[in-house]
Order: structure tokens, then sequence, then C-alpha cells
């Protein structure tokens, strides 16, 4: 039987973990556009009224790296220039933040599941390159991860409660 390449999978699992985040804290998941050549993956989407932006939404681009982050308060994550570009504009009528998804080396160890719980591991931290500055970098461009900003469901309500507010994730 033959299965998928690793960055396939890592795709998948990032996928899947960040559209269990926003179904827990009740957002609307869309499929980003088709091809992927604006650097968004999913959008999540609030309904409704809930401060001064009606129905707010956030973009995604999702990464998925092996092996669990050094305990730092922020950590390298390597993304391709075109991604950094494509994030750090502040134009943008939707805003765009970067979801780094860590996983473990053995991916027989990436999912547990029994009759009471399923556990995924390891964790997705977002971060923000808004406003940043152009890269002259051409491949890649060494952002900072902060571990602070965890993405889950507190921290993906308080980005969707702040744009809902008009301000930026």
């Amino acid at each position: 039987m033959t299965t998928m390449h690793i960055t396939h999978r890592q795709e998948a699992f990032s996928l899947a973990y960040v559209r269990a985040v926003a179904a827990t804290a009740g957002f609307r998941v869309q499929d980003g556009t088709q091809p992927d050549d604006d650097s968004v993956d999913l959008t999540i989407a609030a309904r409704g009224p809930g401060g001064t932006v009606r129905s707010p939404k956030l973009d995604l681009q999702l990464k998925c790296q092996l092996g669990r982050p050094a305990d730092e308060p922020t950590w390298p994550y390597d993304l391709k220039a075109k991604n950094y570009e494509d994030l750090r504009h502040t134009d943008l009528q939707v805003p765009r933040i970067l979801v780094v998804v860590a996983v473990p080396d053995d991916v027989n160890t990436w999912l547990e599941q029994d009759e009471e719980r399923l556990l995924m591991r390891h964790c997705g931290w977002w971060v923000s390159l808004r406003g940043l500055a152009a890269s002259t970098n051409m491949n890649t461009v060494r952002v900072q991860v902060p571990r602070a900003q965890r993405f889950d469901v507190a921290g993906l309500t308080a980005i969707m409660d702040r744009l809902g507010q008009g301000g930026v994730p």
C-alpha cells in the first residue's frame, strides 16, 4: 500500500488541526483560493453582528513543521519569501496570519484516540506579519513565532473579537 508523502500528511494534519479549533470555537471555515497563489489556505468567518464589523473574516496561511519548537518566548520559522510578501501587506481587505502547526518527528505519535478522547500532537501557533518590512531574500525569510500566541480556541476567539471591533489580529 502506498501512503502520502510526509509533506502531504503534514499539510492534511495542519488543515484538520485548524478546522478542529475553529469548529470548537464556533466559526465557519472556508477553503482558500484555488490555486493557492495568494498565500491563503483557509478563511475563518464569524456570523452576524458582534461589534463594529459585521461577520469578520480572517485568512490563514498554514505551515507544519516536524519537531516541537524550543521552549523559548519565540522560535524561528523559515517561510518562503513569496508567502512572507503576501502576508506582510497592510492594505488587505481580510487580515492574514501565519499559523505554524508543530508535529512530532514520528508520524505514528501525531494522533491518539479512544472512546473518550482525541489527542492531536503538538500545537499550532500564529503570527501576524502585517506591516513588516519588505525582504530582499529570494528564497526564505526567517520569522519569529511567539510561543504565547497559541492557535487554540481561546486564541482564535480573541483574534475574531478584535477583528469584530475593527482591530487587527
